[in-house]
């Protein structure tokens, strides 16, 4: 009974991560190039009674054994970098990856970011940067009197001024991708940092042969999430907490009994 309360409340705890998982994820469903989480649990260590294979006489094994597990614990909860839906701005610096890919900002601290989130805006010095003012690598700067900026699908920027007909090129954005981008550290700010797990990134244009995809401008790329399967996901959590904490109440119910032998 003592391992049924253990493994009972090992389940309860891993439930509770699950529904901060859950949770994680519904307030960010509008949360333009967020990625889902999915929590992934495995189970503990086993005691063995009989082991598997045990012998039973001079010519038999026990083909089973006796093991009793010892409940539950949360291995991880892995990054789902599946594309989201694609959102019409009209902002001609809102940029969406079709595809692989990240882009890659400069924070303070001086190393790189990478995000899925394409919502840029200019700076005082006509710097592309992000939302929290970083600065889009590699630099992409466009002057105030430009007229137009227009992005290509290989991520080349050019811009018109005034009196030309001729359109002067600003640069072009380099997009990164990872090996293992589930292996990505979450910074927050729709941001991540490589990992020993993610490998370092291959950088290269949009389109090229390192198999990175294309620019979409003017397009916002929306949140993964699915709020009917987090919905899903969230009453099979509450029930397996349920489940579990009946468990705990069961062998609560045995010990009782177990007490009253001795009245």
């Amino acid at each position: 009974m003592i391992r049924a309360l253990y493994s009972a409340a090992s389940g309860m705890k891993a439930q509770e991560l699950n529904l901060d998982n859950i949770a994680n994820n519904l307030s960010n469903a509008n949360t333009v190039g967020y990625k889902s989480r999915r929590a992934q649990f495995q189970d503990l260590m086993y005691q063995s009674v009989v082991a598997p294979g045990t012998a039973a006489g001079q010519q038999s094994v026990i083909p089973t054994g006796l093991q009793l597990g010892l409940g539950t614990h949360a291995a991880s909860n892995e990054i789902i970098f599946t594309e989201g839906s694609f959102t019409e701005t009209g902002n001609p610096l809102d940029i969406t990856i079709q595809g692989n890919g990240f882009f890659q900002v400069l924070q303070p601290v001086g190393t790189l970011a990478y995000t899925r989130s394409g919502q840029f805006q200019l700076d005082k010095d006509g710097n592309v940067v992000n939302s929290a003012g970083m600065p889009l690598q590699p630099q992409i700067t466009i002057p105030p009197e430009a007229l137009s900026v227009n992005i290509a699908a290989d991520g080349t920027v050019s811009y018109t001024l005034p009196n030309q007909t001729a359109a002067q090129q600003a640069g072009q954005i380099q997009l990164a991708n990872f090996q293992n981008p589930s292996g990505l550290n979450s910074i927050g700010n729709s941001l991540y940092s490589p990992t020993d797990a993610s490998g370092d990134p291959t950088v290269g244009a949009p389109g090229g042969p390192q198999g990175l995809g294309t620019l979409l401008q003017g397009y916002t790329e929306q949140s993964n999430v699915s709020v009917v399967d987090e919905f899903i996901n969230m009453i099979q959590t509450q029930r397996g907490y349920e489940a579990n904490s009946k468990v705990v109440t069961a062998a609560d119910n045995m010990y009782q009994e177990v007490n009253n032998l001795a009245k």
